[in-house]
């Protein structure tokens, strides 16, 4: 065999072997998960516990970075744009891959064809709540009375998932309450404390310190059944069958990340789940966990945005 034949064959057999190997070392370096909403907030909490015990799984650490602004966009633009090495991921929402796409005029990304699905981590129950001065005490009872004189209720922001939760309700419900949007949850709670909004949809963690105090009456969760933290609180579908909203975590990475990266990083996602101490921490607030293949993901994703297609166009919500 000629030599440079034969330097040729050897070139090739190590750059295919080194390849595998590189493919069989994923990840070898630290990877960065994006959690696209600014620090404190439940995502940013899920975000912090799977990212540890992630890290873990894969032998390399993984490094939370909070990028806030535009409802998520900004941070989940960033993700859509970065790399796709399996190094950059991101903490998707509801918000993130469902409702921002449906309400933003310019579209910073498209949340199908810009990311690769990891995992469905854990779905958040939300809870319509109430201040103590509001005569009702049931879903029915504030059903009844909205249709007897004006109220309106708080929401995190425009175009939030607690937003377009009091939308769904008030069109399965048949009534009419005014939106008060606040920006976040905190100064909304602070307002309904208060007594100056008597309604509120928040997410369930964010609440149940003053639900447990007294400080709030709630309603009703809005995930199809009761949350195990609050067994006691009915769900909303008790009263207006079929109801049903929550917010969610997910894992995404950008699109072309190869498939053996993707697997290893869901592998990682369900085992993280799967961990009794993760459980526990998530169960705190009522998360209940999931940990989805990666086309369980999918497929969550297409039906979400289907889902939130007509509320959205119904309640005529759009940003700039």
């Amino acid at each position: 065999m000629p030599s440079i034949t034969r330097r040729i064959l050897l070139a090739s057999t190590l750059a295919i072997g080194l390849a595998g190997a590189a493919a069989a070392e994923f990840p070898d370096r630290p990877i960065t998960l994006v959690i696209p909403f600014a620090a404190g907030g439940s995502t940013d909490v899920v975000g912090r516990i799977v990212a540890e015990r992630m890290g873990q799984e894969l032998g390399q650490q993984v490094v939370v970075q909070n990028v806030g602004g535009a409802g998520g966009s900004l941070g989940a633009g960033q993700v859509a744009e970065a790399d796709p090495d399996g190094y950059t991921i991101l903490m998707g929402t509801v918000a993130t891959h469902a409702l921002n796409p449906l309400i933003l005029k310019q579209k910073p990304y498209d949340p199908v064809a810009d990311f690769a699905p990891v995992s469905l981590l854990v779905l958040v129950p939300n809870v319509l709540a109430v201040n103590p001065e509001l005569p009702v005490n049931t879903v029915q009872e504030l059903i009844d009375l909205a249709k007897k004189e004006p109220l309106a209720y708080a929401s995190s922001g425009n175009g939030t998932p607690l937003h377009l939760s009091g939308e769904l309700f008030k069109s399965m419900a048949g009534i009419e309450i005014d939106h008060i949007p606040y920006k976040g949850s905190g100064p909304a709670l602070t307002d309904v404390l208060g007594n100056q909004v008597p309604i509120i949809f928040d997410n369930l963690p964010s609440a149940s310190g003053h639900i447990s105090s007294g400080k709030l009456r709630a309603l009703g969760v809005t995930t199809a059944e009761r949350a195990p933290s609050f067994p006691d609180i009915p769900t909303i579908a008790e009263t207006l069958p079929g109801y049903e909203t929550y917010s969610w975590n997910a894992l995404f990475a950008p699109a072309g990340t190869p498939p053996e990266a993707i697997e290893a990083l869901a592998k990682a996602a369900q085992a993280t789940m799967a961990d009794p101490a993760v459980a526990e921490r998530m169960g705190e607030f009522s998360a209940t966990i999931v940990a989805s293949t990666p086309s369980e993901l999918a497929e969550h994703v297409k039906a979400e945005m289907a889902k939130w297609e007509p509320v959205v166009r119904d309640a005529n919500v759009s940003m700039d």
